[in-house]
């Protein structure tokens, strides 16, 4: 049976050129470079500027990943943009990216999912080309996830940086089997319940601030292990494959440690895991797309390849998304 595929054919990504290492913020703060990396993996964070928001990391992103891809602006149908640092209250930042991007049709939205962001954003695109509503999308994470912290909680405020992350999606017809390149399936849970692990203590509505992050760090580890086993063996199920099956796992950057536990989960050994945290902390939404671009741009995901990505973020929300490159 002949399916509709959504096909990455590009990948592009930005960082800002400001780094903040664990030094510098062991010089401020009661933690030490030692405590950082051993707790997290992560020894240093790209931080935006003033004035640079998080539309222009994504402006960057996006335009690297029309050019991997060998297409204009004008060749999109779709736009939806993962982030939980908008521009403003309204309208999505993707807007102001359609608009710098010269794109003057199609559609364009945010998601809010915090650090799934990107795999919500991907499963949202991937469905609209499925149905025939879009026959390309440009799928973007981007983050000044910097804006939002207390940097005088060392527990919060170490383990965030900014940064964007893009890829383009392409309709393609398919099989409708494990053998199509393009994404194979993906999926989405969130449960409402576990607010107060993690959250930021403002918005419109609520305080009429923007407030800052607030995270109860040992519960929110517990749950990511056990929410993203799920995620990933539903991806391996649905798919009919094995964990030896897949080729690059790509998840999430938000802890070491959570990292190395679902690479051992899917028996990988540790160089088929794709890892940026400790050059990029987490960086929410843009985490995975950032790994993506790395990964694609120094040869190790190659045509054919099976990628697994998953991701855990505020709400709580997590997901899965396998691929065929």
């Amino acid at each position: 049976m002949s399916v509709i595929r959504s096909r990455i054919v590009g990948c592009g990504s930005y960082l800002p050129s400001q780094v903040i290492t664990n030094a510098e913020l062991a010089r401020r703060l009661d933690t030490s470079d030692d405590w950082i990396r051993q707790r997290t993996g992560i020894r240093q964070r790209h931080v935006a500027k003033e004035g640079e928001l998080t539309s222009h990391l994504a402006l960057h992103a996006a335009e690297r990943a029309l050019e991997d891809a060998g297409m204009a602006a004008a060749d999109l149908d779709l736009i939806v943009l993962g982030t939980t640092t908008p521009d403003e209250t309204f309208p999505a930042t993707a807007t102001r990216v359609q608009a710098a991007l010269g794109m003057q049709r199609g559609i364009a939205f945010d998601v809010q999912a915090v650090c799934s962001g990107f795999v919500y954003s991907l499963a949202v695109a991937d469905n609209f080309i499925r149905v025939g509503q879009a026959k390309s999308a440009l799928v973007i994470g981007a983050e000044t996830f910097s804006r939002i912290l207390d940097w005088n909680d060392r527990g919060t405020c170490v383990l965030f940086g900014d940064g964007a992350g893009a890829v383009v999606l392409k309709a393609e017809p398919g099989k409708g089997d494990g053998s199509d390149r393009g994404i194979l399936s993906t999926h989405l849970y969130s449960d409402g319940r576990f607010h107060d692990m993690l959250y930021v203590d403002g918005g419109p509505s609520a305080t009429k601030t923007v407030g800052q992050v607030r995270m109860e760090g040992r519960e929110v580890f517990r749950h990511a292990v056990t929410k993203l086993a799920q995620a990933v063996d539903d991806a391996i199920a649905a798919n009919g494959v094995t964990g030896s099956d897949i080729d690059w796992l790509v998840p999430h950057q938000a802890n070491k440690r959570i990292i190395d536990s679902m690479g051992a989960k899917l028996g990988l050994p540790p160089e088929k895991v794709v890892v940026t945290i400790d050059r990029h902390a987490n960086t929410s939404a843009a985490s995975i797309p950032l790994a993506l671009a790395e990964a694609k741009a120094d040869g190790r995901i190659k045509p054919g390849h099976l990628v697994l990505m998953e991701a855990m973020g505020g709400g709580f929300t997590w997901g899965s998304a396998l691929a065929r490159w």
